[in-house]
């Protein structure tokens, strides 16, 4: 299963929360961030349908798979301070 962290940072004048190496907007103090995080976690969790998809690879060949809406990742958030 896949494991995604939310860290809590400062972030430009502010605080932020980043996944993987990208930053979610600026917020004005830490506790605006780290809720921000808890939400979005908490949202990763949350199942939902089975569908298909389709996707392109970096070779150029196309894919369809069945993506099962169950099929969410163990999700946290680390806090910096």
């Amino acid at each position: 299963m896949t494991h995604v962290i939310y860290k809590v940072v400062r972030h430009e004048d502010g605080w932020a929360y980043t996944v993987d190496g990208s930053y979610s907007e600026t917020f004005p103090n830490h506790r605006d961030a780290l809720e921000a995080a808890r939400r979005a976690a908490a949202e990763q969790r949350v199942a939902g349908q089975t569908e298909a998809i389709e996707y392109e690879d970096e070779t150029g060949h196309w894919h369809r798979e069945i993506a099962g809406g169950r099929d969410r990742p163990e999700t946290e958030v680390e806090d910096s301070r």
